[in-house]
């Protein structure tokens, strides 16, 4: 990618109504006030915004962060500096500049299939959820045929603001193509910017920003993951080990057979070339945050630790990973556990206010406190116990009779067919069935969509039985049975010939829950 292409108002309006109107005290015109005028002064922002693609030169000013400390919680003391997060506020202008840059750099990255396959951080149709989808699946088709497999996750300190700008030059020229005007207009994006803390009326002078991408940018997260592009190759050069990345959130795992613990000396050493690889491009592991599973038999756990060396001071029962608790059997006991406290918690503030709110405004934070809750990542759930779902469903039910202000002892399910809500059981199928709808429709990650396979059978099928998935062979029902590549098919081969045929996400989403809805409420 040599230069960028120029963009017209027409483009302009299109990403003003994408972005988030907040104001920094380094913009000249309160953002409110930039849009309502946005017609007058329309033209000479496309003016200034074709300068800077064409020349490959950022605008000084558009350069200014100014960082607000904002207290992580209530309860912590003001006068400690850790208390803070430091939130950095960029020109509106340069985001809408940064923007224009950002789509064009992203269908090229797309176009070209720069980024990483199983880098999953900011990208369109990835999540953290099918990350986390692709690793448990692996981990239970390890498992179900009979390997023991280690879990490590690695955390970096303070990852975006130790980024050497000269090293990310050097790669998005060399690794990424890109070069000419678009080379030089991100080494004018990276130099010369400055910071300035914001409390009250007060501004610290300005600091130079030396290295790191800028906070509060949409470009850091593509150029961070554009930063760590040799990770993953050098992870894919140590034989059996695979890896998923969100970001800055790192995953590696082996699987192993339960006499062939001599592999792990290849973990050790894939370990040991990301530390030289880290350290070289100024990026930090930090020990102390790092954590390790052993998902094995409880004979064999004391030897897998012996082969870890140092790292088995980091092995844990349980680990958050990308904000789902992972413990060593997978039956996400201790997640679910978590889950129905938090919900709780926050169903208890919310019944104080539902004298003072309206029914709108209740199903709002229903909505926003409990089911998100609910659903997050609930593709995963396949995996867990009947008593947990339990439990889950417990705190559904409170939510739901909540709503509709009816008393502990009513029937539950007329109240959640008033409310059109699916209960857990049939929400988690749900999401499955959608994320493979959106693999066969080539709107999925590549590592999900290849983990199904079409049916193909000896004879001719039936115009009803088309479009069937293959269904992999299974030892264990606890484990392979509720991998994704295994429930998935088994799902979606059980809906009826014309659901499978629907062409768009939107209406196959709608009469899945029309389907899932009659199978739960008759």
């Amino acid at each position: 990618m040599e230069s960028f292409l120029p963009v017209s108002l027409k483009d302009l309006l299109e990403i003003l109504t994408q972005l988030n109107p907040s104001t920094s005290s380094a913009d000249v015109l309160p953002t409110h006030l930039f849009c309502k005028v946005f017609e007058t002064i329309g033209p000479s922002v496309v003016t200034l915004i074709n300068h800077s693609l064409l020349s490959g030169s950022v605008p000084r000013c558009f350069k200014e962060g100014v960082i607000q400390p904002l207290l992580k919680k209530p309860n912590l003391d003001p006068t400690l500096q850790s208390s803070f997060r430091p939130i950095s506020k960029l020109p509106f202008i340069s985001k809408i500049l940064e923007k224009v840059i950002w789509l064009q750099v992203k269908k090229a990255l797309e176009k070209h299939n720069i980024l990483d396959k199983f880098q999953s951080g900011f990208r369109k149709l990835h999540s953290t959820e099918t990350a986390l989808l692709k690793v448990t699946n692996d981990l239970l088709m390890a498992a179900d045929r009979g390997d023991c497999s280690v879990l490590v996750l690695l955390d970096l300190s303070s990852a975006f603001d130790t980024v050497d700008h000269q090293i990310l030059i050097h790669h998005l020229n060399r690794m990424v193509g890109i070069s000419g005007s678009v080379l030089k207009w991100f080494t004018s994006f990276l130099e010369d910017r400055t910071l300035l803390v914001s409390v009250g009326n007060f501004r610290s002078d300005a600091a130079k920003f030396l290295c790191g991408v800028p906070q509060g940018s949409v470009l850091s997260p593509l150029l961070f993951s554009l930063y760590i592009l040799p990770l993953g190759r050098i992870i894919s050069g140590f034989k059996n080990i695979s890896y998923h990345l969100y970001a800055d959130d790192i995953q590696l795992y082996i699987s192993f057979k339960p006499w062939e613990l001599d592999k792990l000396s290849t973990l050790m050493d894939c370990l040991k070339e990301i530390n030289l690889w880290m350290t070289s491009n100024f990026l930090q592991l930090n020990a102390d945050k790092t954590e390790c599973l052993i998902l094995a038999p409880e004979n064999i756990k004391p030897q897998i630790s012996q082969h870890l060396g140092a790292f088995s001071s980091s092995i844990k029962a349980t680990a958050r990973n990308l904000g789902i608790i992972f413990d060593q059997s997978l039956s996400f006991d201790a997640h679910i556990k978590s889950v129905t406290r938090s919900c709780f918690f926050h169903l208890r503030n919310i019944a104080k206010l539902r004298t003072i709110v309206s029914t709108t405004e209740l199903e709002m934070l229903v909505h926003t406190f409990i089911s998100s809750r609910l659903d997050y990542c609930n593709a995963l759930f396949s995996c867990v116990s009947k008593a947990s779902l339990n439990r889950l469903q417990a705190v559904q039910n409170a939510a739901a009779r909540l709503l509709t202000h009816s008393n502990k002892f009513s029937h539950i399910t007329p109240i959640l067919k008033s409310l059109h809500w699916l209960p857990v059981g049939y929400r988690y199928k749900f999401k499955i069935l959608t994320f493979t709808f959106m693999s066969l429709q080539g709107e999925a990650p590549t590592y999900i969509s290849e983990l199904l396979q079409p049916y193909s059978p000896k004879r001719t099928l039936r115009s009803t039985d088309s479009g069937l998935l293959s269904i992999p062979r299974t030892r264990l029902k606890t484990k392979g049975d509720h991998a994704f590549q295994t429930l998935a098919p088994i799902l979606w081969n059980g809906l009826p010939s014309p659901l499978r045929t629907i062409d768009t996400v939107a209406s196959f989403k709608k009469q899945l829950k029309t389907h899932l809805f009659r199978q739960a409420f008759g």
